[in-house]
Order: structure tokens, then C-alpha cells, then sequence
């Protein structure tokens, strides 16, 4: 008997009571199973560089103390290793570490493009471009899925920034929307097909993502042919009812059972059919009963200790995703150099980001431990502190730093952003250091110019002392023993390979409109963003896309490339080249391949990546790669017929070792032999092509007339009055507005009473002011029911008597 037609068998027994009940969590970490017919519940955990199984405290957030795990570097040094088997082994191994504690499913990865780098989650994320996006993201999956283990591939879709992430609008075109925002997942569902897709909180053009048909039923399901679970991210759910019909499986997490009631309501009213209630409850007890499986299969191992093991993997990713931005010949250092350690995150880093994926690591190192022997017992390395995590300039750190600097042969300052800077929760104001960071740098640019400087950070930053230095090392967040991979790449025992999978602006020239409004968030760039956008309007940047230097020269030569056909038709092509290391050490490179039209009627980045390959050669050895890329490089969405379009014509085919570092070209001819419909010039295309090298600059309503959006329909104005989604804060003038704050604050200060860590803090203050009505319930852990915000809301709008009846009448369902 197959899988589907057991869980068939199994609903087929299911009464409407249990049925409703599997598509509401168990309860914060557990998704709901049938007991009474033999089908356990399962637990998740959050991911996705680490292991986030909580013991007791349960949050969603990351503010109660989780289990020892391996911390990995997170998601922005992960995709700067360009390496799929690296990923796919540390995928392997988190979920070796999810059997030991029994969790069948693992949240993550989240593969959401950075659309701006002051996102506040973008440490989170893989990449600005959604073809590096995808293939990080498959390998991860693939490592995780092989044991059994389920992924969950988030936050479906367009989940870009922090700022009113429950509740923004964002409103996107069509063709920016499926060649941008939702190309980084479409592959991943294909090829890895994770075995749960969590949508996002945002709403997408006017629908909240937890009840878009369009997007959870249309695309995923009916044109990606997805057949796995999809799971709200915690608290996501508006409409439950809504969001069931609309294709979306299981709410997360389980309160205190009014939505199963509410489902069943909808069932006994009509208003949901049994059809459609039981093709979700088919898709859940099918991977209930395959999770069940594999739980009795590694039953046995529970206990196994990887904490070595894996602190190595976690250190050699780490080695392969710390990037060189640049080297005047200063890097690698000698042992025997008389160097000054300067900076507090030397001694203690910053190597995990701060909100839902914040872990308990297993052990951690120190740049400050693996150099301690020197430290305190040679006279050739010295360290101190020059700033503290406090945010406040202390003078006299700043003196003993300057002496010491002075004194040296080379400093190497630790620099970067702490936790109070960037977190899930808040978006960053600027791409600046701290202040304390860059008054150190400043300083002792003055006394001695030989300066390494090595940063912590999730994303990009400001760098306005960056001709000045000698050399700069992008370690992100790298996860626990990224220290000491560090160590070893600054004395020469590691070579770097690392490519930031990002752009880095020069100094706060950011792409234009990720702004702070209300109701919507307009993606007026389209298409352009990152490199894309750079490319096309900005020029210059700080450190291009795909950039990472080596301690070692690679050259490329006698390139070539063979057309692919497939029915008569194109169907991408294959690059050949030869690469060469005639450095003088051994070492791995990234050759990229990138893909140009060159005369298209259509708007176009000037760019897009199609491939890449990481390789590792010996001092000079030659060695020919092949890079495959797949059509869809070379196609634009037809928003007319609605299918992707390759058009005829002439292509260009770069390659080298960044976006920008591209000494190959090839050129590639379309045929007319397609059969995709005729593309037509649009006003978008008309608008973005007579913009090229200038200034991006376009206003809402030119923006809603690119593209015939109705304005209302998108909500692009406010919303003048109060409703469920209404954050409370703005409600704090009204007389159960003020009473619900005082609580909410109370209840905060309760929670956060042991908490240190900064950015929790910042995170949690953030939420506060942007917690709504229907988010408290989650919040509360069901102690306010939705009954009861209804009737808060009623209340809310001056009607105290029919909100004080609405408590107290019974409900409906």
C-alpha cells in the first residue's frame, strides 16, 4: 500500500473534530497526529544554522534559553562558501543532530532575497540573487532530507523587511515577482521538494500569504507541482478558514483550539467543504505517518555526541565562507610579526544573529583564547579591548589601543555590528560601524597604517576608511568556531576562498525604496536590486557581488561554448574553460558565469548569474570546467501569455571571479525557434530602459501606472480606521488601547528580566509597538482568546457597551 493510500485509509476514519485538529498545532513545537489511530505528533524546531530546540520557556522569538547545539555560521557567510557539497554536508549533520532529539522537522532555510542590506534579517538569508538563493538552498535541503529529517523552505514569499513584517503589503509587479522574489524558491521546491513550505507573515499584493490562493494553491501547487505540507510561520494566520481553502495546511502554532472550532463551523455552515478540509488533512497525515517511520527507524540513536565533529564542519564552512575583501600584500601574517590584537569582539564575538534562530552553541572559541598562549606569554602579539559593548566611546580603551597599535609591526582591529544593531525584528537605520568602532579605526589610522581589519557583521557596512587600511577580512557570522578559522586565514594556514554573495554599497549609496510606510511597501525598483540595480543606475560600488580575494592567482583560458536543444528548441547552453593557479600557494576559486542580452525589447538587468563551480587547484595546475547553464538564465517572464520566454537574438555569455571581474566573453545566438508567444515593449520597459545610467526615480502613482495596479486594491493609502491587524500602539490613545499597553509592557519586562543580549531587547521593543490585536493571542499563549480581541477592537472604535456584550456572549463556534 502507498503512503497516500494509507493516509487516505486513516481519513477515511478521522472524525471532523480530529480533522480540524491536525491543521492547528499541538501546541508551540508540535504538529498534531491522531492518537487514537496510531498517528503520533512530531515536533519542529527552529533552524536554520543550528539546532533551536527549547527545553521549557517556549517562544518563537529566541528569548528563552534553548538546548546545547552545534551553532553553525548563519545563512549570509553560508552562501559565501559558493560550495553546494560543504552546505549539503553541514545539512547532513543538523540533521543528525535533530534525531538525537527527536525533531522531524527543522525550520529553515530561509531563502528570501535581500532586497535591501538594511534588512534586519538578513544575516538570515542567502543572497541578493536568487539563483545563488536556490542552489545553497537545495544543497542544505538535500543534506537534510537524505535522513529523513523534513525541511521547511521560508517565509513564503516577499518577506523583506522587518519593519510591520506582520501586517506590510507588499506590492509587487508581476514580472519582478516571479524573476526576482519567487525564482529563489521555485527550484528548491522542484528539485529538493522540502517536505513543508512556511508561508510569511506580509501580505502580497492585498492578500495576507497565509490565505493567498494565488500564491499557496496557483503557483505552488498547481504550476510547481508542490505535494508537501504548508505551515503558517508562527502567528502568521489571519483568516484561518480563509487561509485552509486557499491551500494552506497547518496553523502554527496550536493556542487553545478556537480555530479548529472555527474550522468546524465552517464545515457544519458550508462555508468549507469536506473536499477541501480533507485534501489538507490527506497532505499532513501523509508526512505524519512518514515522519512516524523514520522516528522508529533511528530510534536507537539517540544520544550520539557530534559536538567535535561537527564543531570541525562548523569551522571548516566557516574557513571557506570568511571573505578577503582586500589584501596591499599585508595578509597572511607571520607569527613572528609584532602585532596588536585591538577590539572587544576579539575576546568576545559576535557570531550569531539575535531573534528565532539564536542558539546555545556547544562550545565556543575566541580569537582572544586561540592566541592566549601568545598573548600572555610572548611579547609579539598584545591585546586590548578598545571599546566595549555598551555603546559608549571610552577614552582611555581607546588610548591603550593607540599605544599598543604604535608600538606594533601590524594591528588587526575586530570590528562590526553587535546584537543591538541588527536583529530579526528591527531593520537597520544605515550601513555605519558603531560609533565606538569607528572612532577606534580612525584613531589608530593615525599612528600606524599597517591595519588588518576583520569584521562581524550580518550584512553589509560602511567602510569610510576603506583605502586607508591594508586589509580588510568580511568574517560575517560565523558561527562557533569561526574564530578560529579566522585565526588560521590571518596567519596564512587557510587559505581564503570565500565570495560575498552580496553587494556592497559604497558608503550609504543604498538602492532606493526599502522606506518606512504604513501600509504598503512598493517595490518600485523591480527588477533592480544588488548587482542588478548597480549595474544598471548606480555605478561604483564598495565590493562588488561574487567578490573574494586569495592568497593565491588564478587565470582563465581558451574558453568555448556549445549551444543545448531540446525538441528544436533552446534549452540553455554548456561554457567551457580552463582554469590555472600560478599563484604560489594552493588554493580554491568560484569561476562565474554570467548572462547578458544584447538586444532585447524588453527591460533587463545588464547581468544575471547563470553558474558557478568552486574548484581547488594545486600551484599550477591547470584543470577545465564545465558550467551548465539552464534556459531559464536566459528568460524573462511573459506577464501576456503568462509563461517564461527566451527571446531570439544575440547573448553574451562572462565568466571570471566576480560580477564586475569578467575577462571571458562568449557569445551565444538564439534561434527563432521558440513557441513561447510574442513579447511586446511595455510602459515598465519604455519607463526602466530610458533610466538606465541615471538616477532610479519614480513616484507611486507613475509606479501603479507601469503596471494598471488599482491603488485601493493594493492598499497603497492608510487605513483610517481600526481593525484586527491594527497595531495596539496605535490604538494607545483610546481607553482599552492604553489598558491592553500597560499589559502588553508588563507582561515584556516579565519575559525579558534575564535577558542581555541587546538585540532581544531592541527586537522585542520593536514588537511591542507593532503588535496587533490578532497577534496577541499567539503572544498571550492563549490566555486572550479571539473573542476576546474582538470585542477589544469593538471597544476600540468607542462602542464599550457592545464590546463588554460581545465578552460576555457565548461564541458562535
Amino acid at each position: 500500500m502507498s503512503i497516500y493510500d494509507e493516509a487516505l485509509e486513516i481519513v477515511n476514519l478521522m472524525t471532523l473534530d480530529e480533522k480540524a485538529k491536525v491543521c492547528v498545532g499541538k501546541n508551540f513545537w508540535e504538529i498534531e497526529g491522531v492518537a487514537r489511530l496510531g498517528v503520533k505528533a512530531i515536533k519542529v524546531a527552529d533552524g536554520p544554522h543550528g539546532l533551536r530546540k527549547q527545553s521549557d520557556g517556549k517562544d518563537h522569538l529566541g528569548i528563552n534559553e534553548s538546548i546545547p547545539a552545534t551553532c553553525f555560521p548563519t545563512a549570509s557567510l553560508l552562501a559565501s562558501t559558493w560550495n553546494r557539497n560543504l552546505i549539503q554536508r553541514m545539512g547532513n549533520a543538523l540533521a543528525k543532530e535533530c534525531i538525537n532529539e527527536n525533531v522531524s522537522i527543522l525550520l529553515g532555510p530561509g531563502v528570501n532575497i535581500k532586497r535591501s542590506p538594511l534588512g534586519g534579517r538578513n544575516f538570515e538569508y542567502f543572497s541578493e540573487d536568487p539563483y545563488l538563493s536556490s542552489e545553497i538552498a537545495i544543497a542544505w535541503i538535500n543534506g537534510v532530507q537524505m535522513l529523513g529529517v523534513g525541511a521547511s523552505l521560508k517565509h513564503f514569499a516577499v518577506n523583506n523587511q522587518e519593519y510591520r513584517r506582520m501586517i506590510i503589503n507588499a506590492v509587487v509587479d508581476e514580472r519582478t515577482l516571479r524573476e526576482l522574489y519567487l525564482s529563489s524558491f521555485e527550484e528548491v521546491v522542484k528539485q529538493a521538494k522540502p517536505a513543508t513550505v512556511m508561508c510569511a507573515y506580509n501580505r502580497l499584493n492585498g492578500e495576507y500569504c497565509s490565505e493567498n490562493e494565488k500564491l499557496l494553491t496557483d503557483i505552488l501547487r498547481e504550476e510547481w507541482s508542490y505535494e508537501g505540507v504548508l505551515i503558517t510561520d508562527w502567528g502568521a494566520t489571519n483568516d484561518r478558514v480563509k487561509g485552509l481553502a486557499a491551500g494552506q495546511d497547518v496553523e502554527m502554532p496550536g493556542i487553545n483550539g478556537e480555530n479548529s472550532q472555527k474550522i468546524i463551523h465552517a464545515v457544519k455552515c458550508g462555508i468549507l467543504s469536506m473536499e477541501q478540509l480533507d485534501k489538507a488533512v490527506v497532505r499532513i497525515i501523509m508526512m505524519l505517518l512518514e515522519k512516524n517511520k523514520h522516528s522508529s527507524e533511528n530510534s536507537d540513536s539517540d544520544g550520539q555526541s557530534f559536538t567535535n565533529e561537527h564543531h570541525q564542519l562548523a569551522k571548516e564552512i566557516a574557513s571557506e565562507g570568511i571573505v578577503l575583501l582586500k589584501n596591499e600584500g599585508i595578509l597572511p601574517l607571520s607569527r613572528n610579526d609584532k602585532i596588536a590584537i585591538i577590539g572587544n569582539m576579539a575576546e568576545h564575538p559576535r557570531f550569531q544573529g539575535s531573534g528565532s534562530s539564536f542558539m546555545n552553541p556547544t562550545k565556543l572559541d575566541t580569537v582572544y583564547d586561540c592566541l592566549k598562549d601568545q598573548i600572555e606569554h610572548s611579547k609579539t602579539i598584545v591585546y586590548c579591548q578598545g571599546y566595549l559593548d555598551d555603546g559608549i566611546i571610552h577614552q582611555r580603551l581607546i588610548d591603550e589601543a593607540i599605544l599598543a597599535s604604535s608600538n606594533a609591526d601590524k594591528v588587526v582591529i575586530f570590528a562590526g555590528l553587535s546584537e543591538r544593531y541588527e536583529s530579526e525584528g528591527f531593520d537597520r537605520l544605515n550601513l555605519k560601524l558603531p560609533p565606538t568602532h569607528e572612532k577606534l579605526i580612525e584613531e589608530i589610522l593615525k599612528v600606524n597604517q599597517k591595519i588588518v581589519v576583520v569584521l562581524s557583521n550580518g550584512a553589509p557596512v560602511s567602510m569610510p576608511w576603506k583605502d586607508s587600511v591594508s586589509a580588510i577580512l568580511e568574517g560575517y557570522l560565523s558561527g562557533q568556531a569561526g574564530a578560529s578559522a579566522m585565526v588560521d586565514i590571518i596567519f596564512g594556514d587557510i587559505n581564503p576562498s570565500g565570495k560575498i554573495a552580496e553587494t556592497f554599497p559604497e558608503s550609504d549609496a543604498l538602492p532606493p525604496y526599502f522606506t518606512k510606510t504604513k501600509a504598503s511597501a512598493l517595490y518600485k525598483e523591480g527588477l533592480y536590486v544588488g548587482y542588478r540595480y548597480f549595474d544598471r543606475y548606480a555605478g561604483k560600488v564598495a565590493f562588488p557581488f561574487g567578490h573574494g580575494l586569495s592568497y593565491t592567482t588564478f587565470d582563465l583560458s581558451e574558453p568555448k561554448v556549445t549551444v543545448q536543444m531540446k525538441d528544436s528548441k533552446f534549452n540553455g547552453c554548456t561554457a567551457f574553460v580552463k582554469v590555472n593557479n600560478i599563484g604560489q600557494q594552493t588554493g580554491k576559486t568560484v569561476v562565474q558565469a554570467y548572462v547578458s542580452a544584447l538586444d532585447s525589447i524588453c527591460h533587463r538587468p545588464l547581468k544575471v548569474l547563470g553558474q558557478f563551480d568552486k574548484i581547488e587547484l594545486e600551484v599550477g595546475m591547470l584543470k577545465e570546467i564545465k558550467l551548465e547553464l539552464p534556459k531559464s538564465a536566459f528568460s524573462v517572464y511573459n506577464t501576456k501569455t503568462n509563461r517564461w520566454h527566451v527571446e531570439p537574438g544575440v547573448y553574451e555569455v562572462r565568466l571570471g571571479f566576480s560580477s564586475v571581474d569578467l575577462p571571458v566573453s562568449l557569445k551565444v545566438v538564439i534561434e527563432e525557434t521558440q513557441s513561447d508567444g510574442k513579447l511586446e515593449m511595455t510602459k515598465a520597459d519604455q519607463f526602466y530602459k530610458q533610466a538606465y545610467g541615471k538616477s532610479l526615480q519614480i513616484d507611486d502613482n507613475q509606479y501603479f501606472a507601469l503596471y494598471d495596479l488599482r491603488v485601493q486594491e493594493m492598499n497603497a493609502v492608510e487605513i483610517k480606521t481600526f481593525d484586527l491587524n491594527t497595531p495596539i500602539f496605535e490604538m494607545r490613545k483610546t481607553f482599552i488601547g492604553s489598558i491592553l499597553m500597560q499589559i502588553i509592557k508588563i507582561g515584556v519586562k516579565i519575559n525579558m528580566k534575564k535577558q542581555n543580549n541587546e538585540g532581544m531587547k531592541n527586537m522585542v521593543k520593536s514588537i511591542v509597538e507593532e503588535m496587533t490585536l490578532r497577534n496577541l493571542v499567539m503572544m498571550s499563549g492563549g490566555i486572550v482568546t479571539h473573542k476576546m480581541t474582538e470585542a477589544f477592537l469593538t471597544m476600540a472604535k468607542g462602542q464599550y457597551f457592545k464590546g463588554l456584550g460581545q465578552l460576555m456572549k457565548k461564541s458562535s463556534y
